[in-house]
């Protein structure tokens, strides 16, 4: 699953500036949770990380690779990975 998700994020993640450094999909507690860790020259804030989102919402709505309901939690690699 993360790597079909890569494979489809990554391209236009990249020509916005950014790195998906990490695409985890599993359970966060009782909920789904996609999580992409993104990284880029310099320090990554709270913009950054709700322009990645905003990239990749429409991406994900339009190709659905995740049939169930989750949470989609964009962050830097600062947060920590999982």
């Amino acid at each position: 699953m993360e790597e079909k998700i890569r494979k489809l994020l990554e391209g236009p993640i990249n020509e916005a500036g950014y790195i998906l450094d990490e695409v985890y999909y599993g359970k966060d507690g009782s909920s789904n949770c996609l999580r992409l860790v993104i990284d880029k020259d310099g320090f990554i804030n709270i913009n950054d990380c709700v322009k990645v989102n905003d990239i990749v919402n429409p991406i994900l709505d339009e190709n659905d690779p995740i049939s169930e309901s989750y949470v989609l939690d964009v962050c830097s690699k600062e947060k920590g990975s999982v």
